[in-house]
């Protein structure tokens, strides 16, 4: 048998060059392609009959509809809403002994977070401890920006002790404000 007798190839072509298909070759090439169609067919079928009854569910592969751990849930409503600051923040007001030392922690403890002007508000029990806070609020305020992220407290806000809380009575003096005016 001859280049030219060879099936599949047409006569003139020489050696190099692709055979064209023919015959059986040509029937496998539209199967694969009737196949593929069909296939392609039956998966928006299925996923048109899967959304009429209740939508599309979920198989052994990880999808976007599955269930997330409950940390990446917590992460993920922080951060849709913009709340990692004040949760951040938060977690100092826990960790405050870790932060400032347990000497400072006994006499002082955070109150009260303002998120649009950051300032920490840090009530302590006596005005010798208020007074020794006020000294360290720099120190304490570079702690915290390093500790959450740059800008994130600008001003420690110390309070003295409260008063006792106001008593009204007949005992009482004409434009005194009660046993407060002694404090702070």
């Amino acid at each position: 048998m001859s280049e030219s007798d060879t099936p599949g190839r047409a006569a003139g072509n020489g050696p190099g060059k692709a055979p064209e298909p023919s015959g059986v070759d040509l029937a496998r090439v539209a199967l694969r392609a009737a196949r593929e169609a069909a296939r392609a067919r039956g998966d928006v079928a299925r996923q048109k009959k899967q959304a009429r009854h209740g939508g599309l569910r979920s198989g052994a592969r990880a999808d976007r509809r599955d269930p997330m751990a409950l940390g990446a849930a917590i992460n993920r409503l922080l951060s849709e809403r913009g709340w990692e600051a004040p949760a951040a923040v938060g977690g100092v007001m826990g960790r405050w002994p870790e932060i400032v030392g347990e000497d400072v922690a006994k006499h002082c403890e955070p109150e009260r977070y303002d998120e649009d002007e950051r300032v920490l508000s840090v009530r302590c029990d006596s005005t010798a401890w208020a007074t020794n806070l006020r000294l360290l609020a720099p120190t304490l305020v570079a702690r915290l920006n390093e500790d959450l992220g740059h800008g994130t407290v600008r001003l420690i806000k110390v309070n003295g002790p409260g008063g006792p809380a106001r008593r009204y009575g007949p005992l009482r003096a004409p434009g005194s404000t009660g046993p407060g005016d002694t404090y702070g």
